[in-house]
């Protein structure tokens, strides 16, 4: 059983780009010759200063106009990043990467914040609180599964060092 458009026409609105000359992209744009020669950048605009390292797409000749300066690559974290950008958006190899040194800026943030004396607050900076209030079962499940993964590996760890000692007899 096919349905047509006559099956629709009590929904308000329905059909109302059948008209061609209704429609807005009809007859399609010519495009000039200019349109079609791909990347080029405003001449008019000047270039942001590079005062240190950029990474950008290999699909891109050179860094756009503007950019954000925040956080510069460093660390592990960073070369992971320029790993990444060896790579076209279109592949796995480019963002897990990304996804890994994003992880690994955390780590590293937080070694650099126990290298200066301060102790971070985890339980506050991941919104631990809110969690307790708004989301108490799922706080108490992370907090299960990270108790059995630390007994886990203290029972693992326990074991050999048992296994060896026994061994050296």
């Amino acid at each position: 059983m096919e349905k047509t458009a006559k099956d629709y026409a009590h929904i308000p609105g329905w059909g109302i780009d059948a008209d061609p000359k209704n429609d807005p992209t009809y007859p399609m744009k010519h495009r000039t010759n200019g349109e079609h020669a791909g990347y080029h950048r405003p001449t008019d605009l000047p270039q942001q200063p590079l005062t240190f390292e950029v990474l950008h797409s290999i699909e891109r000749p050179n860094v756009s106009a503007v950019f954000g300066e925040a956080a510069p690559p460093a660390g592990l974290s960073g070369l992971i990043r320029r790993y990444a950008f060896k790579f076209s958006e279109n592949e796995y190899k480019h963002w897990l990467p990304l996804i890994l040194a994003d992880r690994v800026d955390v780590v590293e943030g937080i070694l650099d914040d126990l290298k200066r004396g301060h102790i971070p607050n985890i339980f506050a900076e991941k919104g631990g609180k809110s969690d307790w209030k708004f989301n108490r079962k799922s706080q108490l499940t992370k907090a299960a599964i990270g108790a059995a993964f630390a007994v886990a590996t203290v029972v693992m760890f326990s074991r050999k060092s048992a296994k060896k000692s026994k061994n050296k007899r």
